[in-house]
């Protein structure tokens, strides 16, 4: 029997709104709440607790996959507060598992502060659109925010390949099907061949993780569909990098030529403590303008940041420009938001002068949001934010 019992740890989870938990042997159990590792209690758990920990957390199928494997992902429903994502793993000899809260509630674009332009992308006919950033991010609750505008707005079908699925999302207009890795389908490649025999309008990809993957959402791309999908990467530039260099050198020019065709957008969001307390995401946005298409085909995606410095105007931003907008609005600290750039000098530019914090945390009714009132660049119309 562990030390303490798995629900007592999840409901805390929940109740002290916290987005993980992290059980190692050695070491108390651990929330992170508002982005910090705090302890739940300084009680070490002993590699007898987190075995017995993991045992219960896991379906028969997975125990045998985590026993081949060392490594396992898994999701499940914890009672009203929402679902659990988790890996459980092995270091130094002994059982870990991270677990990740997804609550039930899927917020709308303006719980987000999701700037006009990335809304847009719910109304664009087909296309890919990638979303990028660290683990941890809130990119699928921000794709999860599109789905369920689509779902409340428009009479679709739309098929989602997660691993493991995470907001649940139940039919309003649109007749949804998620398919988690693992157990609905092999691969998220098995599943993207299927889904070009479905019928979809829209296609979510949790994961673009491999040439194949890549390879099959560019042609369900090509083909008249909307493909959401998602990478690891710093920014938004270096996420064309990313999905070409995964080929090989002789196919690089071709699939160039396929994202010049078919990409519509790339989101790039970090997540920061919000003054007050809770977390907010800044995006930084990259919109496929034919400037953008052709230094995509021409392969200077080096000269992409300068182009989303420039085309405000097109609804683009850079992660710098959303960051100082958020500290002028008094959103996030001013220290916050310069460890997180890679250009923190540009930083100075959007926060000279800026108005002090105010404790609550409350937005600035005059700031002008980045990535605000351009969206017609994307999809030609405006839609309610509210859904």
């Amino acid at each position: 029997m562990p030390a303490v019992p798995i629900g007592e740890l999840l409901d805390a989870l929940f109740q002290r709104g916290g987005s993980d938990l992290v059980l190692s042997a050695g070491a108390p159990p651990s929330l992170r709440i508002d982005g910090r590792l705090v302890r739940y209690n300084e009680e070490r758990l002993t590699p007898p607790d987190t075995d017995a920990l993991v045992r219960e957390l896991l379906a028969p199928q997975q125990r045998l996959t985590f026993a081949e494997q060392n490594s396992v992902d898994f999701s499940f429903e914890w009672g009203s507060h929402g679902r659990i994502r988790g890996n459980a793993f092995r270091q130094r000899g002994t059982v870990a598992v991270s677990l990740r809260a997804i609550p039930t509630h899927i917020p709308s674009y303006a719980e987000l502060l999701l700037p006009d332009t990335v809304g847009e992308l719910a109304d664009v006919p087909h296309g890919l659109v990638l979303f990028t950033g660290p683990t941890g991010a809130g990119k699928s609750t921000t794709q999860a925010s599109l789905i369920d505008w689509i779902n409340a707005n428009r009479a679709q079908h739309v098929i989602t390949v997660e691993d493991p699925i995470e907001y649940m999302h139940n039919n309003k207009r649109c007749v949804i099907e998620q398919r988690e890795v693992g157990v609905d389908t092999p691969s998220f490649a098995h599943a993207l061949r299927s889904a070009l025999r479905e019928d979809p309008d829209v296609v979510l990809v949790g994961e673009l993780r491999d040439l194949e993957s890549i390879a099959i959402a560019l042609t369900v791309a090509e083909t008249g569909h909307l493909v959401f999908g998602t990478l690891h990467t710093n920014d938004a530039a270096q996420a064309i990098h990313r999905l070409v260099d995964v080929f090989p050198a002789e196919q690089q020019q071709q699939i160039r030529v396929q994202l010049g065709s078919t990409l519509i957008a790339v989101v790039h969001q970090e997540l920061l403590p919000r003054i007050g307390g809770g977390r907010v995401a800044a995006f930084e946005v990259l919109v496929a303008t034919p400037a953008v298409r052709n230094l995509i085909r021409d392969n200077k995606v080096g000269q992409l940041r300068n182009v989303m410095v420039t085309s405000s105007d097109a609804g683009m931003c850079t992660l710098e420009s959303a960051l100082g907008w958020l500290v002028r609005s008094g959103i996030v600290a001013y220290d916050d938001a310069m460890a997180r750039s890679m250009y923190p000098a540009e930083i100075l530019n959007h926060t000279a002068p800026y108005r002090p914090a105010p404790p609550n945390g409350d937005i600035d009714p005059t700031a002008v949001v980045p990535g605000h009132g351009a969206a017609r660049a994307v999809a030609g119309g405006s839609h309610d934010k509210t859904a």
